[in-house]
C-alpha cells in the first residue's frame, strides 16, 4: 500500500464508563467483530487495538475496559490501569456516553482524561430517544463539564453518523504513513480473540453474577490443514459456579461452546473444533500472579 502525501495515521483511545457501547462502536467502525459485547458491565477487560485503513487514513482504535469507580479486587484495579495507560501517546480520545444519561460515573471517568489530548464527546444510542428535541439541551449541559474538541451524536448499533465521526477524527491525526498492513484489523492474536469469544458467551448466557467470577485460558490453538483446533479452560471461583456453567447434562456448556465456535469460524474463515473445560481456581481475581499469567496488565 502506497500512502499519498496527505495520508494520516494515529491512535484513538475509546474511553467511558462501563456499558455505554464502546466495544459496539469499535466493531461497527471496523465492520468486523474483534471486541466482545454484552449488556453486562465489565465485559471488556483488556486493551484491544482495532485497525481501520482507507485511502486517506489508518485509524488505530484503542478499545478499553469501562472505567471502574469502585475497586472490589485486583482485577478491577488492573482494568483501570489499562484505561489510564491507554491514554498515553494517543492522538485523540473518544469519550463515549449514553444519550440522556450523564452522572457521577461519567464525571469520574472525565477526571482521568489528560489535558494535552483533544477529546471528542461521542453521544451514543441516539436511536433510543423518543423525542430528538431533548438532545440539544442535553449536549449543552454535558459540554459544561469539560472542554470537548468536538461533539458527535451517534448510534453505533445502527451506524448512524459513524462516517461523520471518522471524518472528524481524521482531522486530529498527524500526517504519517500507515503502521499496519491494509488488511490487518487488530494487533491481537487469533488465539486471544478465540478466548474472548468464549468469555462473551459466559456474559450472555450465564446468570448475572457468575461471569464476573470467571476467566478463560486458551490452552492450545493450532491449525491442521483446513481445521482450527482450540482447547480452552474456564476458570471459576467456586464449585457451584462450575456446576451452573456446565448445566444439566452439560447443556449450558455445550451452548456456550457452540456459539463461541460459530463466532470463531466467522473470524477465521474456516472450520473450528472447540473443546472447553471448567476448572475451579478460588481467588484468581485477587491474585497478582494469576492475573499476570492470564494476561492482565
Amino acid at each position: 500500500m502506497t500512502a499519498d502525501a496527505d495520508f494520516r495515521t494515529g491512535y484513538i483511545a475509546i474511553i467511558g464508563r462501563p456499558n455505554v457501547g464502546k466495544s459496539t462502536l469499535l466493531n461497527k467502525l471496523l465492520q468486523q467483530k474483534i471486541s466482545i459485547t454484552s449488556r453486562k458491565a465489565q465485559t471488556t477487560r483488556f486493551r484491544i487495538n482495532g485497525i481501520l485503513t482507507d485511502q486517506q487514513t489508518q485509524f488505530v482504535f484503542v478499545d478499553t475496559p469501562g472505567f471502574q469507580t469502585q475497586y472490589t479486587n485486583r482485577l478491577n484495579a488492573s482494568m483501570n490501569r489499562v484505561v489510564t495507560q491507554s491514554m498515553q501517546d494517543v492522538n485523540v480520545i473518544l469519550f463515549v456516553i449514553e444519550a440522556m444519561r450523564f452522572d457521577e460515573r461519567d464525571m469520574a471517568a472525565l477526571k482521568i482524561l489528560p489535558e494535552n489530548v483533544p477529546v471528542i464527546l461521542v453521544v451514543n444510542k441516539i436511536d433510543k430517544l423518543a423525542d430528538k428535541k431533548q438532545l440539544l439541551p442535553f449536549l449543552k449541559e454535558v459540554a459544561k463539564a469539560f472542554t470537548f474538541a468536538d461533539i458527535i451524536p451517534v448510534s453505533a448499533m445502527h451506524k448512524v453518523q459513524l462516517p461523520d465521526l471518522l471524518n472528524v477524527i481524521r482531522g486530529y491525526l498527524p500526517v504519517s504513513p500507515p503502521m499496519f498492513g491494509q488488511d490487518e484489523v487488530t494487533d491481537r492474536s487469533e488465539r486471544f480473540i478465540a478466548g474472548e469469544f468464549i468469555r462473551e458467551k459466559l456474559f450472555r448466557l450465564v446468570g448475572d453474577e457468575i461471569p464476573y467470577s470467571t476467566s478463560v485460558v486458551v490452552d492450545q490453538f493450532k491449525q491442521e490443514d483446513q481445521l482450527y483446533k482450540v482447547y480452552a479452560t474456564i476458570l471459576v471461583e467456586k464449585p457451584n459456579q462450575k456446576a451452573i456453567i456446565i448445566g444439566k447434562k452439560g447443556e449450558k456448556l455445550k451452548q456456550i461452546a457452540t456459539q463461541a465456535r460459530q463466532d470463531m469460524e466467522l473470524l477465521l474463515g474456516g472450520k473450528v473444533y472447540l473443546e472447553v473445560w471448567v476448572k475451579v481456581k478460588s481467588g484468581w481475581a485477587d491474585s497478582e500472579s494469576v492475573l499476570r499469567n492470564l494476561g492482565y496488565e
